[in-house]
């Protein structure tokens, strides 16, 4: 038993080292994107807490696993919890969408601050620079100075024409 139980606390230790390491290499793996592709300081450092909240959430999974808890109570309280969560974030769907649609632009899109871009919507065209790019939003500009305030998600959802690169 005492053999078992200092298992567990090295087990738990290494996860606890492991942290660190792994975030570590995660922000240099991060940084080096940022500045193969230019992008944004902002930009990175959302990038960054998002995945900052995956690996805190991968290490809480391993933990519960070596500790030994028992999974089928707390499945049917986490099921409980989503259950409620999920109500709630449907409510709030776009939030979620945006967030992810943000992550998408950050790693897929060629997308910089400066860029000049078409977004082709037939019923609302829109021809403008990009000011800056955040978590929900990207904020434009038009020729006409009009600040816009435009969702990730929409990004992703309407076609997109760059007409000029920084």
């Amino acid at each position: 038993m005492e053999l078992k139980i200092i298992k567990i606390i090295v087990t738990a230790v290494v996860v606890f080292v492991m942290y660190p390491i792994v975030r570590f290499a995660t922000y240099k793996l991060v940084n080096n994107v940022a500045k193969l592709h230019l992008y944004a300081e902002g930009r990175t450092h959302m990038i960054k807490k998002t995945l900052n909240v995956l690996i805190i959430f991968i290490v809480i999974t391993i933990l519960i696993g070596i500790w030994g808890v028992d999974t089928k109570n707390l499945l049917l309280a986490l099921s409980s919890v989503s259950a409620v969560i999920g109500v709630a974030f449907f409510a709030q769907w776009s939030i979620l969408s945006n967030i992810t649609a943000g992550i998408v632009v950050y790693f897929s899109l060629n997308l910089k601050i400066g860029d000049k871009i078409k977004i082709l919507d037939k019923d609302f065209p829109l021809e403008v620079t990009i000011v800056d790019i955040k978590t929900f939003y990207v904020h434009l500009r038009t020729n006409e100075g009009e600040k816009i305030i435009y969702p990730n998600s929409l990004i992703l959802q309407k076609g997109i024409s760059v007409c000029k690169k920084v």
